[in-house]
């Protein structure tokens, strides 16, 4: 007899499973799935770890303030690209074939960006550059373009560092240290566009590679010509190279850097000399915050314990970009009503307004701009140790 009870009792436990199941599902709707390709590891992997904070912290608050589409929570799904465009395509196919992400996010590397761009439009599945500054990422002639960004724009940036340059420092003669790849190159048409328009003379123009560690030939050269100033555009570990290349030469012209060199190591490989590179951020966590920055810089510290300060949020420009840029998708999946990559596109088109962390943000995107954010969204930042902060005076 306890036998047979026991066989009911577990059948009818076994229907009142299959009973209970369907009614789970439909009280927890499936995810909505958003793909991260970024550098998660080598000498750039402090960019991704930012990145993914700022992603991170928005999803916390997207979902508890109950999700999107009728309480479908946010979920982040990553990928490494090592920094590599072949296998940030071989992520971002995963990340949209086998993951079924709605929104694909980039990392630092240009390259990878660029070489994702093809795939993102083809796919019609929106990609939002948080990183990458490339021109030619949203700039990339496509008709429909499913690519967005809350980030630096190559051709802007370079205006702003001319502009700067001359301005603080008095600059007439510069010299360009580029990167031997597509950002490099995208740099170098802005750099010398701007420089052209503000009557700056360009003294010359070198080149390295990413795995360089002798740079005083190319340097040398650039101070035979003349220069007084060197623009440099590289990431970390290649630009910690430039900075000991000009130690061994004894030339201490100032380095204006683009921002590649705050996604690494860059203050361990350089030194002390660190300190004297200036370099281009959209945000800084240091000063006056606006609400959102007061919110943002209080999840972080609970949520990650090396946070204990602005200092702390290394690199800024990552956590920033990506808080903001994870918002205003989620505003256009709230506007599309679908996870379809053509109704998000049009969702883009249809945030009105959004009081995020870089700035206020009005009408960011239209069918001609896909760049949220302008020249005037940037400010001038150098390290402090391992920090970086705000430039003074």
């Amino acid at each position: 007899m306890q036998h047979s009870l026991n066989r009911r009792s577990l059948l009818l436990g076994s229907a009142a499973f299959t009973v209970a199941t369907p009614a789970l599902l439909r009280a927890q709707p499936a995810p909505i799935k958003l793909g991260l390709v970024a550098a998660l590891s080598g000498q750039s992997a402090k960019s991704g770890e930012g990145i993914t904070r700022g992603l991170t912290i928005a999803i916390d608050e997207v979902n508890a303030a109950g999700g999107l589409l009728g309480g479908r929570k946010l979920e982040l799904v990553r990928r490494d690209d090592e920094s590599n465009p072949g296998k940030g395509q071989i992520a971002a196919r995963e990340l949209l074939d086998r993951e079924g992400c709605s929104v694909l996010f980039g990392g630092i590397d240009s390259p990878v960006s660029v070489a994702l761009v093809p795939i993102m439009n083809q796919a019609k599945v929106p990609f939002m550059g948080v990183w990458a500054a490339a021109t030619n990422i949203t700039r990339n002639g496509a008709d429909p373009n499913f690519c967005f960004r809350v980030s630096a724009v190559d051709v802007l940036v370079d205006k702003a560092l001319v502009q700067y340059a001359m301005r603080k420092h008095g600059t007439k003669s510069a010299g360009l240290m580029l990167v031997n790849n597509g950002w490099g190159e995208s740099n170098r048409l802005g750099m010398t566009a701007a420089a052209e328009a503000a009557g700056l003379k360009i003294a010359g123009i070198e080149k390295f590679e990413d795995g360089d560690v002798d740079m005083t030939p190319q340097l040398s050269r650039l101070r035979a010509a003349g220069a007084d100033t060197v623009f440099l555009v590289g990431n970390a570990a290649p630009g910690a190279q430039v900075v000991r290349g000009m130690q061994r030469i004894g030339w201490t012209a100032k380095i204006i850097s683009h921002w590649g060199i705050s996604g690494g190591r860059f203050p361990e490989l350089a030194g002390s000399a660190a300190r004297n590179v200036e370099f281009i951020q959209t945000y800084s966590f240091f000063g006056n915050l606006n609400a959102t920055g007061q919110r943002v810089l209080a999840a972080l510290r609970a949520k990650y314990p090396d946070i204990k300060g602005p200092g702390d949020v290394s690199p800024p420009v990552g956590v920033a970009n990506a808080y903001d840029a994870l918002h205003l998708t989620a505003l256009a999946i709230a506007k599309a009503g679908s996870t379809e990559g053509p109704k998000i596109q049009q969702g883009f088109y249809g945030v009105e307004n959004y009081a995020g962390l870089i700035k206020t943000y009005a009408k960011p995107f239209t069918p001609a701009n896909h760049d949220a954010l302008t020249e005037n969204d940037y400010v001038m930042v150098h390290y402090v140790g391992e920090q970086i902060e705000p430039v003074t005076g």
